[in-house]
This record gives structure tokens, sequence and C-alpha cells, in this order.
């Protein structure tokens, strides 16, 4: 965990990875660990898991409210497309912020993803240095630069 805060409110990020490839989430969580802003990550590997950490459902009823999450589309149980649908339709998650981090190039997963009101869409690349690039301004844009909402529930 790093020293220095996030420059929104002076304390950790909570965000929260839904994905599903571990390998992937690692190489995120060890981006995001080398930033320059402290942050909890909390990973959950499919969709389902995805909604009830937002919801705090059992198991995860004492789950902080995330400042915001990153979603791979291709899970399983409940894909990152419903995730995101069900997360823009909820009037007490929809202000929360999703960036959508997924391997998909295809034009019809990112018209998809902004109809259902992504953040913005990120592809991951393939190269272990492209993506600790990419978490590293993933990073740098959502959490030095934009103000945050505050948790909504």
């Amino acid at each position: 965990m790093n020293a220095d805060f996030s420059k929104n409110s002076g304390r950790p990020i909570d965000i929260l990875l839904a994905e599903d490839n571990p390998a992937d989430a690692r190489l995120t969580c060890e981006a995001l660990a080398d930033g320059k802003v402290a942050n909890r990550i909390h990973v959950v590997d499919d969709g389902i898991k995805a909604m009830a950490f937002l919801r705090r459902l059992p198991p995860y009823q004492d789950a902080p409210c995330p400042d915001i999450v990153l979603l791979d589309l291709n899970m399983p149980r409940m894909d990152g497309r419903e995730v995101l649908a069900e997360i823009k339709s909820d009037p007490l998650l929809k202000m929360l912020p999703v960036v959508v981090l997924t391997t998909s190039q295809a034009e019809e997963d990112i018209l998809r993803a902004y109809q259902l009101q992504a953040n913005c869409y990120v592809t991951k690349p393939v190269d272990l240095d492209q993506l600790i690039k990419v978490v590293s301004n993933i990073e740098n844009f959502w959490f030095s630069i934009v103000r945050l909402p505050s948790c909504p529930n």
C-alpha cells in the first residue's frame, strides 16, 4: 500500500475489480499497488459476486462502497454487460463510475458498453508492460484528475 492518499478525499480509493482471469486480476492489482494513489482492491471473479459485493449481500455485507468498478465483460454466471446494465439501472448504484477493462476489441461490445452507460471502455493489451501502462493511466486519470462522487449507499 502506498503512503500517498487520493487528492479527492484524503483516504485510500476502494476499487472493485470484477475479473475472472486470475493472471489478469493479479497483474492489475500489482500495477495499482505500484501506483501513486493509495488504494484497496477488492477482487471478484464473476458478475453475481460483483453485484453481491455492490449490494452488500452475504458474504459481502461488510464490504466498503467502492469508489470505482473495473469491469471485465467476459465473466461466468453473469457477464460484464449484465453487471453494467444492473449497476446503471439501480438508483443507488448508477452514479458509480464503471470502467470496462476487457480484451474485447469488438465494435459491438464497445457500442453496447456505452449504450449501457459505461464511463469508459479500455481494451486490455496482451503485453505485460503495456497492461501495466494502461492500468497506470487509468489510475492517474480516475484517481488523480477526476473528482469521484461520494458513496451513494
